[in-house]
């Protein structure tokens, strides 16, 4: 996906989204592969502040950064990756001040689940038998961009460049993988769990730095007292439970 397209986009959405936000709600923007937690992490923290209403919106890390910048009404930012988190202090668009690290996470290589067979290594993939390879795009998805950091330490970057297909989001390349769209597949631990019998873990993936996830309140946001008590539940026991049960790591 063009970045100009997606400028396009995350203007359009913004615009579309601050007609029906409102005054009410707490709006939490967050990585693709935090879906389902999140949205068990946003049911405790309602059970535990009565009145309080929040709204997820999740997507490729990149997108949600570009989203915030083009206007649109966002409370907390989550990314998947300490790189976009940043960017996103360094654009003066979070506080840097009330930025925490809540979990971590693994880089795995997923195969669907009718593979006869599971590649030893990365080198692998280079054989017939790999003929299409899903990945984050990387100048967008933090997934992506830790695949193509892993596959460049090993020299095989350009080499598998031809059989790349690149996705939307973490979830999008983990869909691809088990529907038997390609051949293989880098995703999150996380997202390889959540997948099941669906798809077969092949390997981890050595990323090159560690994979933690940061939050924090976005500055122009209309509830910055609410968005600093989620940004400080996201470190919490209860949800980091629930992070753990989901296939992420402790920090």
């Amino acid at each position: 996906m063009k970045i100009p397209r997606l400028k396009i986009f995350t203007l359009s959405f913004a615009l579309c989204w601050a007609l029906v936000a409102t005054a009410g709600e707490l709006t939490v923007s967050a990585a693709a592969s935090l879906g389902a937690p999140m949205r068990q992490i946003a049911a405790l923290y309602e059970q535990r502040h009565p009145g309080e209403t929040l709204q997820l919106n999740f997507g490729a890390s990149g997108a949600l950064l570009q989203q915030i910048a083009n206007g649109a009404p966002v409370d907390v930012l989550a990314t998947a990756d300490q790189e976009t988190m940043q960017q996103a202090v360094q654009a003066g668009l979070v506080d840097a001040a009330a930025r925490v690290n809540f979990i971590a996470n693994r880089l795995v290589l997923v195969l669907p689940a009718q593979a006869a067979a599971l590649p030893k290594d990365l080198a692998d993939l280079a054989g017939a038998s790999y003929q299409r390879i899903a990945l984050g795009q990387p100048a967008s998805v933090p997934a992506g961009r830790y695949a193509r950091a892993a596959l460049e330490r090993a020299g095989l970057w350009e080499r598998l460049a031809p059989k790349l297909i690149f996705a939307q989001n973490v979830r999008q390349a983990l869909d691809y993988v088990a529907r038997g769209e390609v051949d293989a597949g880098f995703v999150y631990a996380s997202d390889a769990a959540s997948a099941g019998a669906r798809v077969k873990l092949a390997l981890e993936v050595p990323p090159g730095s560690a994979i933690v996830y940061p939050a924090a309140p976005v500055r122009a946001g209309a509830r910055p007292r609410e968005a600093q008590r989620f940004v400080e539940f996201l470190r919490s026991a209860p949800s980091r439970e629930v992070l753990l049960r989901h296939g992420f790591s402790a920090l």
